[in-house]
Order: C-alpha cells, then sequence, then structure tokens
C-alpha cells in the first residue's frame, strides 16, 4: 500500500527541526557522527515516538512497553535527540558529551548505559535479527498469560533499519524466520535512502525489497515522502493492524536532507560545516546556537506522549496487581532480567557401558533444567538431532503454538544467535547449538552477548578432528582460541558426566555473561575423580602424582581419556605424574594465584594435549615442545587413522612426553 499525502501541522515540523538540530549540534561538537541520517530519519522517530510507542520515559524498564532497535547504530545522535525530546533521563549536558569517554551518550547506542536503549546496535543487520529474538518472546509471554488468564503483556517491537542493514545477510536470514513464524508484533522501519558511506547502493544493491520481503510472508508498506508525517502515521498504524505478519515499511527518504550536501555520500559519516548548519537552521525557524532547543517543542512532544499512555500504563499496572506472588515474582526476574535456574539435584542415569558422548549427556541434563523454567527455550540450526538438544517434554514455538520452547532456526547460525540475544534481553534463559566449526558463522552474535553481559548459553558439538570422515570443513581447530579470546565469555570443554553437570549448575546460575559449552561427537569413559564442584575453578587435579613429581599433564575435553591412559603407561616406566583437568581456563584464570601455582607449580615439566590451536595454552608451558595440540587443518578418513596422522594417538603421545621427561 502507497501512502500519500501534505503534510501541514507546524508544530509537528518544528519538534522534528528541532531534533535534527540537536543531532547535528551533537555530532558539530563530537567532532564525528553522522548527519545524514540524523537529517534524513528525523521524521521517522519524531513519528514513532510521539504517536505510536507505548513507553513510560519515566519508567524505561517497563516490561510491557514497545521495544525499539535502532539496527541503524550509527544514527545514535538521532535517537538521543529523541529520547530529550521525548523526556527520557537525558540533560543537554548529555547530548553535548555525545561520544566522549563515559557518557550517557557514546557513539553507538550502548544497552545499559542510555535510558530508554533497549539493545546495543551497530554491527549491521545485528539489530534487525535481534528484534526477531524479542518479537519472539512477546509472542511467547503474550499467549502465556493468556492462558493464564491475565492477558495483560501486548507490545510491539519496532526496528529502524538501513540499506546498509538489508545488504548483511543476517537480516534475510532473521526476516525469513520472522515471516516463517508470522511475527505479527514485528514491525521493521526501512530507511531506504539508497546511498552508503562509499557511495550510491545502485552499485551494489538493486534487488526489489518489496517483493523478497513479501516472498519471505511480510506485509510490506511503502512511504513514498520520508517527510510526510502524516502518510508515515498512517504506515504505522496499519502495520499494527497485521494479525498474521510482520510487516516492513519502506520509507523513501534523502540522506541529509536541506543539508548541501543531501543526496550524496558525502554527508553519511563526515561532520557538517558551520555555513551549512546555519543555513539550516535559518531555514528551520531555530536560533544559530549550538543546543537550542524551544522548551515548547519539548513540552508539546512530552504532552503527547503522556496523553497516548497514562491510560496505557494504568491499565497494565492494574493487570499486574492481579497477579499471584509466584507470577509477580517472574515478572520481576523477567524486569530484571534475572534469569538464573537452579538445580542441585540433577537426577542423572549413567548406561550400563559407563561411557556416552558428552552431547548425549548435556541433552539429558539440559531438559531436566528445562522443566523448571517456563521463561527456557532455544534450539539448533538444524542440527538438534545431532547436538542432542532438543527439549523433549515441550512443544515447537509456531504460528500455531507461542508456548513452545524448542525454536527451529533452520540452517541460520548468523541469525540463531542474534535471536537468542533478542530472548535473553527479554528476560529469558536461552540457548542455541551448532557444530563448533560453524561457531564462526555465530562469532558477531556472541561478541554482542558478551558485550551486553547477556547470560546466551552456546552448545556447540563435533569439537575435535575425531568427528573423523566428515574432515577439515568440519574438524574444528582454530574456534576454541577465538571463542577463549572473546572478553567476558567462559568456554567450557568437560571430560566427563561429573564435570558436565557441575558446568550445568553455574553456567545456569549466572546472569552476568555468555557460557560456550564445546562437546565431542564420540563417547567417554566417567572417571572416578573428576568433580562436580571442582569445575567452578577453572582446573583441578584428577589424579595426584604418587611422591615424586616428575611432570604435569593438562587435558580437557575427549583427549582426556587418551591423557589418562598415556599417564599410566608413563607411570609403568617410572614417571610419577600429576594428570589436570582444564575445563575452563578463562575460570582458572580468575583463581588466587596461590591457587594456580598449587596445581601447576613453578619449575615442574607441564605438557597440555588438546586437540585445537596451541595459542589456547602458550603461557603454560615452556615452549612449544610441550604442546601436544594442532596448528593444521585436519584431514578426512577414520577417527584413528586422524588421529594418528596428527599425532593424538597414544603411542605417539608417549613417545614424545617420555622423551622431554628424560
Amino acid at each position: 500500500m502507497l501512502f500519500k499525502g501534505k503534510e501541514k501541522n507546524v508544530e509537528e515540523k518544528k519538534i522534528v527541526d528541532s531534533i535534527r538540530c540537536l543531532g547535528i549540534d551533537m555530532i558539530q561538537e563530537a567532532g564525528s557522527g553522522h548527519p545524514g541520517i540524523v537529517l534524513g530519519a528525523a521524521p521517522i522517530l519524531y513519528t514513532l515516538y510521539a504517536k505510536h510507542l507505548k513507553i513510560n520515559p519515566s519508567d524505561d524498564k517497563w516490561y510491557n512497553r514497545d521495544r525499539f532497535v535502532l539496527s541503524a547504530g550509527h544514527a545514535s545522535a538521532l535517537l538521543y535527540a529523541t529520547l530529550f525530546m521525548a523526556g527520557y533521563d537525558l540533560s543537554i549536558e548529555d547530548l553535548k558529551n555525545f561520544r566522549k569517554l563515559d557518557s550517557k551518550t557514546p557513539g553507538h547506542p550502548e544497552y545499559g548505559i542510555t535510558p530508554g536503549v533497549d539493545v546495543s546496535t551497530g554491527p549491521l543487520g545485528q539489530g534487525f535479527a535481534t528484534s526477531v529474538g524479542m518479537a519472539i518472546a512477546e509472542e511467547y509471554l503474550r499467549n502465556y498469560y493468556i492462558k493464564k488468564n491475565l492477558p495483560f503483556i501486548n507490545y510491539y517491537t519496532y526496528v529502524l533499519c538501513s540499506d546498509g542493514d538489508l545488504m548483511e545477510g543476517i537480516s534475510y536470514e532473521a526476516a525469513s524466520l520472522a515471516g516463517t513464524l508470522k511475527l505479527s508484533h514485528l514491525v521493521a522501519i526501512y530507511d531506504c535512502n539508497q546511498m552508503t558511506l562509499d557511495g550510491s547502493s545502485d552499485k551494489s544493491f538493486t534487488e526489489n525489497v518489496l517483493l523478497r520481503f513479501q516472498a519471505m510472508n511480510w506485509n510490506v508498506l511503502v512511504v513514498a515522502d520520508g517527510e510526510d508525517l502524516t502518510s508515515l502515521d498512517s504506515a504505522i498504524t496499519k502495520a499494527k493492524s497485521s494479525l498474521d505478519k510482520p510487516t516492513l515499511i519502506i520509507v523513501q527518504t534523502v540522506i541529509g536532507k536541506y543539508s548541501k550536501l543531501q543526496g550524496t555520500n558525502k554527508v553519511h559519516g563526515t561532520p557538517l560545516d558551520l555555513d551549512d548548519i546555519s543555513t539550516m537552521k535559518e531555514r528551520f525557524g531555530i536560533r544559530d546556537i549550538p543546543f537550542a532547543v524551544s522548551q515548547e517543542a519539548i513540552d508539546i512532544m512530552q504532552d503527547m506522549i503522556k496523553e497516548r499512555i497514562t491510560p496505557l500504563y494504568d491499565a497494565s499496572n492494574k493487570t499486574e496487581s492481579r497477579l499471584t506472588e509466584e507470577d509477580r515474582k517472574d515478572l520481576e526476574n523477567l524486569i530484571q532480567n534475572h534469569t538464573s535456574i537452579t538445580n542441585e539435584n540433577i537426577d542423572y542415569e549413567a548406561p550400563d557401558t559407563y561411557q556416552e558422548a558428552l552431547r548425549v549427556t548435556s541433552g539429558k541434563i539440559l531438559n531436566q533444567f528445562a522443566s523448571i523454567s517456563p521463561f527456557f527455550m532455544g534450539g539448533s540450526a538444524d542440527l538438534s538431532s545431532s547436538t542432542k538438544t532438543y527439549l523433549e517434554n515441550a512443544s515447537d514455538f509456531s504460528s500455531s503454538d507461542r508456548c513452545g520452547k524448542n525454536i527451529w532456526f533452520g540452517v541460520r547460525e548468523h541469525a540463531m544467535g542474534a535471536i537468542l540475544n533478542g530472548l535473553s534481553l527479554s528476560g529469558f534463559r536461552v540457548f542455541g547449538s551448532t557444530f563448533l566449526a560453524f561457531s564462526d558463522y555465530m562469532k558477531p552474535a556472541i561478541r554482542m552477548s558478551a558485550f551486553m553481559k547477556l547470560p546466551v548459553i552456546y552448545i556447540f558439538t563435533h569439537d575435535s578432528i575425531s568427528i573423523g570422515e566428515d574432515g577439515p570443513t568440519h574438524q574444528p581447530v582454530e574456534q576454541l582460541v577465538s571463542l577463549r579470546s572473546i572478553p567476558n565469555v567462559e568456554v567450557f570443554r568437560p571430560c566427563d558426566v561429573n564435570e558436565m553437570i557441575g558446568i550445568y549448575q553455574y553456567v545456569m546460575s549466572k546472569n552476568d555473561s555468555p557460557s560456550i559449552l564445546s562437546l565431542g561427537r564420540n563417547s567417554v569413559r566417567m572417571k572416578e575423580n573428576t568433580s562436580i564442584k571442582d569445575v567452578m575453578k577453572g582446573g583441578y587435579i584428577l589424579k595426584k602424582e604418587e611422591k615424586n613429581l616428575s611432570g604435569i599433564i593438562i587435558s580437557s575435553g575427549e583427549e582426556m581419556d587418551i591423557a589418562l591412559e598415556v599417564g599410566k603407561i608413563l607411570e609403568e616406566k617410572g614417571f610419577d605424574l600429576r594428570i589436570v583437568s582444564m575445563p575452563s581456563i578463562e575460570l582458572f584464570k580468575k583463581q588466587s594465584k596461590e591457587y594456580q601455582e598449587e596445581l601447576l607449580p613453578l619449575g615442574i615439566k607441564t605438557f597440555v594435549i588438546e586437540a585445537s590451536s596451541s595459542y589456547s595454552w602458550e603461557s603454560f608451558v615452556y615452549n612449544d615442545k610441550y604442546l601436544i595440540t594442532l596448528d593444521q587443518f585436519g584431514a578426512s578418513g577414520s577417527s584413528n587413522d586422524v588421529k594418528h596422522k596428527y599425532g593424538f594417538d597414544i603411542e605417539s603421545m608417549v613417545t614424545k612426553i617420555e622423551e622431554l621427561l628424560k
């Protein structure tokens, strides 16, 4: 549907221009920023905040509020100016501190820093995909409380995206899933200015976006003139009437509108010159003084919001007052993102063989935790049958079942990671799974999880060359060191069921960082001295030396079975060895220096056995000779043949370690 019309309300135009000028002044003060989208998209944000968003600037954690995701995070100055005008806890001084160290107005929106910012954005496409997770959360909660005869959750997720967002593959992965799931409370507004940083988008982006989104089961509306407030208002109203599809509103805008550089890439990411700013302010009828803003314009916009919101806010609070004590506690946890789940008594039945693949063990434990919390959900990138992450006693989230806990992400690792972030931001405890080799597809989203301190759980299986025949494309080598290098991420590689139980108890209880579980495909032995409790130290002694310590072997995961066998053979040759299990390097390095030196005494020859990059382990050994690791791609063949080829068979290890111990 095409909306046309001519906006005649002078007061509204004055507010829009005030937002524009505040944004431009912020960029000018900082000496950097993106004026093009500030000038071009200001009418969109004004219309959204003044006329549609269900928000309460005095209570920005109100759970039943609409969510807004600025996927085009480079428009942060526009967002901050709008939030200021809307009445959030931002001052003119905060706007003046745009992009300054430790300010409330950082260069790109940051969750937990700026009141009114629902998600950190900046890497294009991430915000769009995250909004799909938020929309899934809303659908689940709305229907969950309807079943309890408490129909009070009912909000929309809006996302402002750019040409660049829609060029990124992650946005189309997420859009495809959103259309399949019929997420009708998701509204994406596309700032279509057909200009990128380097130049016109016709050099790189020429597909018909309208037809592409329609093919993915979206409603698509078009606003032909981004300055037309009436048409913007009508389009958003129309989008909210959808009952069975998400909506994309394509808004034709001009980048850098009213600047002498309008319509060119030169206005994308460089501050305007002073003459240009003065000319624009004169045209707008705004004083040519930095950060000058009409109090009348502020009051009008805030009154518009209050008039709309007050009855909605009061009605929501009235319904919340009917909640039982248990439901009220659940809601408070959702608001505060307190998603921890406690299970001190995991019921695990060992197989008769006392051997089991840890991906299978993980699935059993995961299912027990899933039965505890109604707000626990997740899925895999079309690999749950291999990663063993399907929740057996739960249904599938779908367009016909909004309370299912299993999400069928399809083969969409990129989108899965960001969607998990959106769910986590909504107060859900979530997990996602795929093979470790494919974790590379999810790296940007994992980084955003860590940055926002979200307790997302990533379950990566098939984590060694021992998968054999699938070959080097599926055999991870560099992934573990890459994941371990991300700040605020803890990577766990358990060696048996006891460590698996301890790791789940730990990661389910924390609320401030993502966790990565790296699990093997093959069966491992259950061991006598592994510890549920000590995994929280990151490393501990699995087998202590008898008398005179002659060397230490550190290992993790599947390779621990090999390490123990190697240690046994070397003991028979007269070497007194200590075997250390190190399921988490990150947690071990957080322990006291005294504990670290007690576990790994200085002056003792120390070896590491792990079938992944040596870079994770160099700080633990004297030199590279003591590392039995893998710094090259694997090969296709039987598991035993591949391990022998790269020195991960018992005979090769015994020979190498014995030589170095002599």
